[in-house]
């Protein structure tokens, strides 16, 4: 699997991924809204983990790199969350801190998001957080989420929760549809909603 955007590619995350990523997630200022920094063991266990999720779900946390040059700059993707007590489908994201408020994560989120709609059948979308974590639940409403709740928990004390409906989400394209001038097929396309295979 693999998805572009304008300045991105998604793809499915494997081993040689480790000293890439490790920059990301051993970072402590980049995880500091995280109950941990990893180490390397974690870094491991979280590319494994995600693979066992492509093959069981069809969906995980995806590498995300620059187009221009292949490079791994963090982790965007769908996974299954207990939130306030629910299963739900969330998109979470982690950008190396060089490379963040650039717009990258938002640009990774939001074709998570076209992607998940398109090829699921999930009423909504999610995202959460550590309640102080501002930059990230921006970032959800940055791609038409909106506040849900907030509810406690022993790990973050409390835990913001944004969220988009599938109608929601058919309503904005539908309105990026209408501000397209008269244009060519490929410009269509370009913003035409994906369907489920």
């Amino acid at each position: 699997m693999m998805m572009e955007t304008q300045r991105l590619l998604l793809r499915e995350m494997k081993p040689d991924d480790f000293d890439a990523l490790f920059r990301v997630l051993g970072d402590p200022e980049t995880m500091w809204h995280y109950p941990y920094t990893f180490d390397g063991q974690h870094v491991r266990d979280w590319i494994e983990r995600n693979g066992n999720r492509y093959r069981k779900d069809g969906f995980g946390l995806w590498a995300v790199c620059l187009k221009d040059t292949g490079e791994m700059i963090g982790d965007c993707g769908l996974t299954l969350q207990k939130i306030n007590g629910e299963t739900l489908p969330e998109i979470g994201f982690h950008i190396r801190r060089d490379c963040q408020r650039k717009g990258y994560a938002k640009e990774a989120a939001r074709a998570v998001r076209d992607w998940a709609f398109g090829n699921t059948d999930f009423p909504a979308l999610y995202s959460y957080c550590k309640y102080t974590n501002v930059p990230s639940f921006r970032t959800a409403e940055a791609i038409g989420m909106r506040f849900a709740c907030e509810y406690p928990d022993e790990i973050n004390g409390k835990t913001h929760v944004s969220v988009i409906s599938r109608e929601e989400w058919q309503a904005e394209m539908q309105l990026l549809q209408r501000k397209l001038p008269e244009s060519t097929p490929e410009t269509q396309k370009d913003f035409s909603m994906p369907h489920s295979p």
